[in-house]
């Protein structure tokens, strides 16, 4: 059963992270605290339980690091998580912070957890570039990625309960309310609500011609179709009942400024997966009501009804339609 990491908010990842560790190492892992040079870790001491295994545990001082994105599909080779020559990456970031305390002999051991995709090839680099840095033996280095973490969650599967975990294919429950405050949000990215002028009818392309102009890959839209298409005659049927014009309004005009946004930040990015995700991403760091764990799931199925709606993104005109049916 998989999971969506990417609706949960940072501390809820923690909070996965440490129920898990304390199944890997012993009921004593400490949660995520932030620390006098503002990184959070969990820590572990004493002989682990599990880790790396029964015959050889780890033994001393363990310190457990998570890095949540929402993004999807990400993995740890991204130039922004790490590169080997630069210290402004997410791991680059924290090897200052694990080295110093390695010198102050505050870690024997080091745990790193990510909501990403982890390869052979970039475990070991990854492994081998830490060891190097800080001077921790290549034996005493854990890095853990999504197919590690489902495994892991197979194995211990009252862990997801316990932290409220749903699967990928829970359905979401759309309420008026809900739908209410999430557009009521999205409205309020805007330093101001232009007055409405009506759009006329786009002519609607099929959402793999769409996919295809718009450049998404096949497997972020085949994901984004399974998870929210069933919410989209939810959304627009509440969307275009009578009491709801002013929210239908607010919603056109949150569209509209997406569109303007996607086209200029287009340049910047080489799929539309990314430019979708770009969004999520200022969504969530704009507004504390979108990145609730209750409403990000939401937040993000109308972005995909905006985008299935053709409201955002490329869509088809003469030329384009000529090109798609040629």
């Amino acid at each position: 059963m998989k999971f969506a990491y990417e609706d949960l908010s940072d501390d809820q990842f923690e909070k996965l992270i440490v129920f898990l560790c304390q199944r890997l190492l012993g009921i004593a892992v400490q949660g995520f605290a932030k620390g006098p040079d503002g990184g959070r870790d969990a820590k572990f001491v004493g002989t682990a339980e599990l880790h790396p295994s029964k015959a050889a545990p780890w033994t001393g001082t363990t310190i457990i690091q998570a890095k949540h994105t929402n993004g999807y599909n990400r993995n740890f080779s991204e130039s922004d998580f790490f590169s080997p020559n630069s210290s402004n990456t997410v791991l680059g970031k924290e090897i200052t912070r694990i080295k110093k305390l390695r010198d102050a002999k505050q870690l024997d051991h080091y745990m790193l957890f990510a909501n990403r995709r982890l390869a052979g090839n970039a475990e070991t680099e990854i492994r081998e570039h830490i060891a190097s840095k800080c001077g921790i033996p290549n034996s005493s280095i854990y890095l853990c990625g999504l197919e590690q973490l489902e495994t892991w969650l197979k194995r211990f599967p009252e862990v997801a309960r316990e932290v409220d975990l749903d699967p990928v294919d829970s359905p979401l429950i759309i309420s008026p309310d809900d739908l209410a405050e999430v557009v009521q949000a999205l409205a309020r990215q805007k330093e101001s609500v232009s007055a409405l002028i009506d759009d006329p009818p786009t002519k609607r392309v099929t959402y793999e011609g769409k996919n295809i102009l718009n450049n998404m890959s096949v497997e972020y839209a085949k994901a984004q179709r399974r998870k929210y298409l069933k919410e989209t005659a939810q959304i627009r049927a509440f969307l275009a009942a009578p009491e709801n014009l002013e929210l239908m309004r607010m919603y056109e005009s949150v569209a509209d400024e997406f569109q303007l946004k996607i086209i200029s930040k287009r340049k910047d990015y080489q799929t539309f997966d990314e430019v979708l995700e770009y969004l999520v991403d200022l969504l969530f760091k704009r507004d504390p009501v979108l990145r609730q764990h209750a409403h990000k799931r939401l937040t993000r199925a109308v972005l995909f009804y905006m985008y299935w709606n053709c409201d955002i993104g490329e869509v088809v005109d003469d030329t384009t339609d000529e090109a798609l049916t040629s």
